[in-house]
């Protein structure tokens, strides 16, 4: 990714960072941050689905689109929770030339059994 991609995440990162102290009538994204963490987790659920469908209808200017809201919404989500779209590409740093399979189960390994100590 070329610098200016990631400055495109990063002011996208403190724009969002912004609207969490806005009135909800000010913009759709303090809008969102004022429904919750259950109307921005659906709302990423619905721009998966539509990527899916777009992507299934092999429709390409209609994936990119989705793929966009899905970005989008996801970084909502996740700058609600105290995070930033820098920590993600620090994630997919860490993962370059990992094997798919070995990074999956590294992760499988990390979690603690469900039900565990109950």
């Amino acid at each position: 990714m070329v610098p200016e991609e990631v400055e495109i995440l990063s002011r996208l990162s403190q724009t969002l960072e912004a609207r969490k102290g806005a009135a909800p009538s000010s913009s759709y994204v303090a809008s969102l941050y004022a429904r919750g963490v259950d109307v921005m987790a659906r709302k990423v659920g619905e721009e998966a689905v539509e990527t899916i469908l777009a992507a299934k209808d092999r429709d390409h200017p209609a994936l990119v689109r989705e793929i966009a809201d899905l970005w989008f919404h996801s970084l909502v989500l996740l700058v609600d929770q105290g995070g930033s779209a820098q920590e993600v590409l620090n994630e997919l740093a860490r993962r370059e030339g990992v094997s798919g399979h070995v990074e999956k189960a590294a992760r499988q390994d990390a979690q603690p059994l469900q039900g565990a100590g109950s």
